[in-house]
């Protein structure tokens, strides 16, 4: 069972993630409930709790869904062959001994922080890269500079952390968190209209298919993968505030064109439809932060909770099924999940936009994101651990 765990990058990654995603936040909360009793609490990291915080969800949760799916996906889109259980296994335990330096960053010397941490991106990416080489098309090949923009943000927090940079933390986590949208808006926009297209002709219907424009999806794509550079080289707001805008604007123009309604019955497409929503919605907020129009705070979490949060829960859980053999339908457990996660994404945007109850709102926030991934990561981890369920034979009902 513990070999088996590692014969995929999806079971070690998607387990993690979300094993992840609960420790974190726990940590995180516990911190915030000393705090909101007027205690003071002490993380052990170096950089203040926030700024951690921020950082591990970003760098630490991000790239470790990152991880399972693009080990996962590109051999499927290329035909070759997946990779080994060594490789996954050593990949793991680059991305594990981040997560460990980062923690203990208190004690250890920054450079050797940094060199932990940053350690994990390059050999992913040398792995898709090589996977993509084989057979390589433009539309492919764009992940790998989304993976050099994803490191470089995180190389911009360990610059200003080692005294290189004056103000590098910052830009930084937002160019991480830009370039995971970024990411979503490629992905989200090319299988939220594939899956739901496929669910609609495997009914019978032949008619009113969703449709996806290349032009809105240009629209969409260019100024999202602009947005992360443009923040790291500290571009005026004005120009990072309209290619927000003009991005989230192209991604709610094509969700209307994929047929969401249909989908009401059928959470296991629902929650792509309005993740990738969440995701126009983020940057439509954060492009107007940008121009002084709402609160920045706000909408970054309603792009960390709602759009990264939200879509790779709706990724993970789907690609576990579908490559576990098991029917692709959301257990209840798993659709409650999906119903949460927007939920904790509302609490979190009211927190920041009524300073009041922005410590209420906080609790509740991480409190719906913890129980989102705890209902699933109970459904999905014997998926993880366990062999593959023999699919049914055609015509027959999958058990």
């Amino acid at each position: 069972m513990i070999l088996r765990v590692f014969s995929e990058g999806f079971r070690i990654f998607f387990l993690a993630s979300c094993l992840f995603a609960l420790v974190a936040m726990g940590v995180w909360e516990g911190y915030l409930a000393v705090d909101a009793m007027g205690g003071i609490a002490v993380l052990a990291p170096a950089q203040p709790p926030h700024i951690w915080h921020a950082h591990e969800m970003i760098f630490g949760y991000g790239a470790a869904a990152l991880g399972g799916f693009l080990l996962t996906a590109v051999p499927n889109w290329t035909g070759g062959k997946a990779a080994p259980q060594r490789f996954i296994g050593l990949a793991f335990l680059f991305w594990f001994a981040g997560r460990l330096a980062m923690w203990d960053s208190a004690l250890l010397p920054p450079f050797w922080v940094a060199v932990a941490d940053l350690a994990f991106l390059p050999i992913l990416a040398l792995k898709i890269a090589a996977q993509l080489l084989v057979r390589p098309k433009p539309q492919q090949l764009i992940f790998l500079l989304a993976l050099a923009l994803f490191w470089s943000a995180n190389l911009f927090c360990h610059l200003e952390w080692l005294g290189i940079l004056s103000d590098g933390v910052e830009p930084g986590l937002r160019a991480g968190l830009l370039t995971l949208i970024a990411m979503i808006v490629i992905l989200g926009g090319r299988v939220t209209p594939g899956f739901t297209r496929n669910a609609m002709v495997a009914t019978g219907r032949e008619d009113r298919l969703p449709v996806n424009p290349r032009p809105l999806a240009v629209l969409s794509i260019a100024p999202a993968l602009a947005l992360p550079p443009a923040v790291l080289a500290g571009l005026p707001e004005i120009i990072t505030g309209l290619l927000a805008i003009l991005a989230g604007s192209a991604a709610v123009a094509r969700l209307t064109l994929w047929r969401g309604g249909w989908t009401v019955r059928r959470p296991i497409l629902w929650t792509l439809h309005l993740s990738y929503g969440l995701t126009g919605l983020g940057l439509l907020a954060y492009g107007l932060s940008n121009l002084n129009i709402g609160s920045e705070v706000a909408a970054l979490h309603l792009l960390g909770i709602g759009a990264v949060g939200g879509m790779t829960l709706s990724v993970l859980s789907r690609a576990t099924l579908g490559h576990t053999g098991r029917p692709l339908a959301a257990p209840g457990p798993v659709a409650l999940a999906y119903v949460l996660m927007p939920l904790a994404a509302l609490a979190r945007y009211v927190g920041s936009t009524m300073p009041d109850w922005h410590m209420q709102a906080s609790l509740i926030a991480g409190g719906l994101w913890i129980a989102a991934f705890a209902l699933a990561f109970t459904m999905l981890i014997p998926a993880w651990l366990l062999p593959r369920v023999p699919r049914a034979p055609v015509g027959k009902p999958t058990t």
